[in-house]
């Protein structure tokens, strides 16, 4: 079978070498640019490959498998994969600590003002501390909106820094309130903690959870992280909720538009209060290693017949 697999050209060598029963194809360029190929049977892609969708499904029109080396599939339409008789699977977990920890490295340069003592090194005055006062964790409300996996292991670590805990999420968890969090509505959550971190799939019901109205519900002075997906947040909102001192910082390792340099998505690159990760969150040497491990896995079961972490039109319901 014919795989086009969308990667760097560096992890070539580690495809071929894991995938010897399949005809590999790499490629480093999006969807959207790749040329027409009806010999192809299956894709192998990543969030940031572009949106597979009609059109992209049409350039293969042989393909029975998209398999995403991510967990979320927003980037994919999965109603349209659906009617093509198109099988969808994801990689359900690889970065439930990683994500997690990546959350807090956010935080912790948040409240410690990192980036500023940096800069303060290589200025005219390097050691004064004028400026750079912090904030402890321990003590603090944090909100967790989202408790799955990541969501879950957030919980761990903010209890481990000795913080309050509130949670929100359509599902509750037991391991939460186990480990001393407490689930409230997300208007509640908002009102009451100091710091918010988002752990929600993207999807039609998430789209833009913190908005306009969210941010006036949320209490002043708090902080916001995101190493979900970008358009959870409305960037518009954000910005005007960062001017207007409702959101003291944010750090966010998602943008809603990644892709395009909006003039919005300029503002938050260049803000004094937020700092802006390209999207790395997920990027340690082990979770790598689990993503390959499992898109293997996922790739050899197909091939055998019996597809497995598969993702349907239905779980976006």
């Amino acid at each position: 079978m014919k795989l086009l697999y969308c990667a760097k050209p560096t992890e070539e060598p580690s495809i071929r070498e894991a995938l010897p029963d399949w005809d590999v194809v790499c490629t480093d360029a999006k969807i959207a640019e790749v040329t027409a190929d009806a010999t192809v049977d299956a894709l192998c892609v990543f969030v940031d490959s572009g949106k597979i969708d009609a059109a992209g499904m049409d350039k293969f029109p042989n393909l029975k498998l998209i398999a995403t080396r991510s967990t979320g599939y927003d980037h994919i339409d999965l109603v349209e994969a659906h009617k093509r008789g198109i099988v969808v699977c994801n990689v359900p977990t690889y970065g439930v600590h990683t994500v997690a920890e990546f959350a807090f490295a956010l935080l912790l340069a948040l409240s410690r003002k990192v980036p500023e003592a940096k800069e303060r090194v290589h200025s005219a005055t390097p050691f004064s501390q004028e400026g750079l006062t912090g904030f402890d964790l321990n003590g603090k409300t944090i909100g967790v909106v989202g408790t799955g996996s990541i969501g879950l292991h957030a919980v761990k670590i903010a209890t481990g820094f000795g913080m309050r805990v509130l949670a929100y999420d359509v599902a509750q968890n037991e391991h939460v309130t186990n480990l001393g969090g407490q689930y409230v509505p997300l208007p509640e959550l908002l009102a009451h903690s100091d710091v918010v971190t988002l752990h929600v799939p993207y999807l039609p019901q998430t789209h833009h959870l913190l908005n306009e109205d969210a941010f006036l519900k949320l209490k002043p002075g708090a902080y916001i992280l995101n190493t979900a997906r970008g358009a959870i947040i409305d960037t518009e909102a954000l910005l005007h909720a960062l001017d207007s001192g409702v959101v003291a910082g944010a750090g966010l390792d998602v943008l809603e538009n990644e892709t395009e340099m909006t003039d919005s998505t300029k503002k938050l690159l260049t803000h004094p209060r937020v700092i802006v990760t390209p999207h790395v969150a997920f990027d340690t040497q082990e979770a790598i290693q689990r993503i390959l491990d499992t898109t293997k896995q996922n790739l050899e079961a197909f091939r055998m017949g019996n597809p497995i972490n598969t993702v349907t039109p239905q779980a976006t319901s």
